[in-house]
């Protein structure tokens, strides 16, 4: 059980967040908004930090990185990988449904 509840958030689909808004939001520093980034995580729209918009997606991206940390202590490449494996379930589960 972890020593701190993360709190949990309905986000509106059409959210959109500036690089700022969204490090308060999430409670992280712009350092490891980069290095989502960087890891292929989380993709921004704009052309630089000061343009960048972040959708629901991303958010929703960044709160399941940050708990994947905190809960099994997994590192960014190990959480982009789990990602990755978690939208192609989803992904197979949807085409399951509909046959």
């Amino acid at each position: 059980m972890p020593d701190t509840i993360q709190p949990c958030m309905v986000i509106d689909e059409t959210i959109s967040c500036s690089l700022r808004q969204c490090c308060s939001l999430c409670r992280i520093n712009a350092q490891m908004i980069h290095e989502m980034i960087d890891e292929g995580i989380i993709s921004p729209t704009g052309d630089s930090p000061r343009n960048w918009c972040f959708g629901a997606s991303e958010i929703k991206r960044i709160q399941i990185t940050l708990r994947l940390q905190q809960d099994l202590r997994v590192n960014l490449p190990g959480a982009a990988l789990a990602l990755e494996l978690l939208e192609k379930l989803t992904a197979l589960q949807g085409r399951s449904q509909n046959t």
